[in-house]
């Protein structure tokens, strides 16, 4: 009798408001959704060689320029000094050098050759006078003392040749080389320093481009390595993604990229993935690998250094039976939805294919232009068999 009174009574429970969403077909994305920042590709920057002013600035932030165009002029004045004086000490230095292997300078080795000279002429006298001498000590004609003062004189007369031509050809010892290659070397390096920061003081483009930072002003005094200014190409750019760590497995080269910039709104930037990230490490309070891609930006909208949103295109499927992501619900990790079918709700199990924020693709369970419920008004539990009404 009691189970008589339940049917009835359950039989009359009020029907639900729900408000639903129809299986649709078309498109569905997977993305990853995310933030970079633009850099140039062909990047040029200008830096101060040395301490001194900006003479003339022939541009100003933002203008093409083209290849081989001057940009800059710094005063010159001390570097030029700086190169003279380095010159003349190179000069002074290999001098030196020369000197030290021809045995001295000309003068020296004009005299030194005219010692020699002399010196073997005496020497060439005093053998004939020893040679005299023994003859004469023959015939006794000349005594031992002669003879042995003859053979002191030529000996002093060879020592002098001896050291003369040593002086020739030995004047100079090893130290002394070492010491003058070493002043070569440093006035060489000081003159090859002059000459690369005389070259740095004209600025001029690299290639054709935009110059996009430009820090000083004309008649600004700055610092040795101080930034002139910067220049790239900028008819594509590149974008460095930061992708959080969960998904970075994702990421594979040539995928495709959307990239929107907060300033310009409604345009759309399209590129590729070029480089998956090889590491993670920590940014801020986020743990995320870089990834790269290439953007072509042929009106020069997109400008270096600024921040921009990514959508990395991971997976795309074209006319499949979309629905609402919140109409999904999960038991024992098996998707399923309430299906509204003749009043009523119908629990149907489905399998899920691609899914992003808002949408998931249903691969199958359910026809195209089914009814499924997501929520009733009130919040009030869904059950299968319940009555329901349809709301907007």
């Amino acid at each position: 009798m009691a189970a008589a009174i339940l049917i009835p009574l359950f039989s009359r429970r009020p029907a639900l408001s729900v408000h639903t969403a129809t299986l649709d077909r078309g498109p569905i994305r997977s993305l990853i959704s995310t933030n970079g920042k633009v850099e140039p590709i062909e990047n040029f920057e200008a830096h101060a060689p040395i301490a001194t002013t900006i003479k003339r600035l022939l541009v100003k932030e933002g203008d093409h320029v083209r290849k081989g165009q001057l940009l800059l002029q710094l005063d010159d004045a001390d570097i030029r000094s700086a190169a003279a004086r380095a010159q003349a000490q190179l000069t002074a230095a290999q001098t030196d050098q020369t000197q030290l292997k021809t045995g001295g300078t000309r003068e020296e080795t004009l005299t030194l050759d005219s010692q020699l000279t002399k010196a073997l002429s005496e020497r060439d006298a005093a053998q004939r006078t020893l040679d005299s001498l023994r003859r004469l000590q023959q015939q006794g004609a000349a005594s031992p003392g002669e003879v042995r003062q003859a053979e002191d004189t030529l000996h002093r007369s060879e020592a002098d040749v001896n050291l003369l031509q040593q002086k020739q050809h030995e004047r100079y010892a090893a130290p002394e080389f070492a010491k003058a290659g070493a002043q070569a070397a440093a006035a060489q390096a000081a003159y090859s320093a002059a000459e690369d920061s005389l070259s740095k003081t004209e600025v001029r483009a690299p290639f054709a481009g935009v110059v996009y930072s430009l820090p000083v002003k004309q008649g600004a005094y700055v610092q040795p390595g101080d930034l002139l200014l910067q220049e790239a190409d900028l008819s594509h750019v590149l974008v460095r993604v930061f992708v959080d760590e969960p998904d970075v497995g994702r990421l594979t080269p040539s995928q495709r990229t959307e990239i929107t910039w907060d300033a310009v709104p409604g345009r759309i930037w399209t590129g590729a993935v070029n480089t998956v990230p090889a590491t993670v490490k920590l940014r801020g309070a986020r743990n995320i690998g870089e990834a790269t891609c290439t953007v072509d930006n042929k009106d020069l909208k997109l400008l270096p250094n600024v921040n921009v949103n990514v959508a990395i295109i991971t997976a795309e499927h074209a006319n499949v039976l979309t629905l609402q992501r919140d109409a999904i619900r999960i038991d024992d990790s098996k998707p399923y939805v309430y299906q509204v079918v003749d009043g009523h709700l119908k629990r149907q199990d489905v399998t899920i294919s691609l899914q992003n924020l808002t949408q998931v693709e249903i691969a199958s369970g359910l026809p195209a232009n089914a009814v499924v419920a997501l929520n009733s008004e009130g919040s009030k539990p869904l059950y299968d068999g319940a009555p329901v009404k349809v709301v907007p």
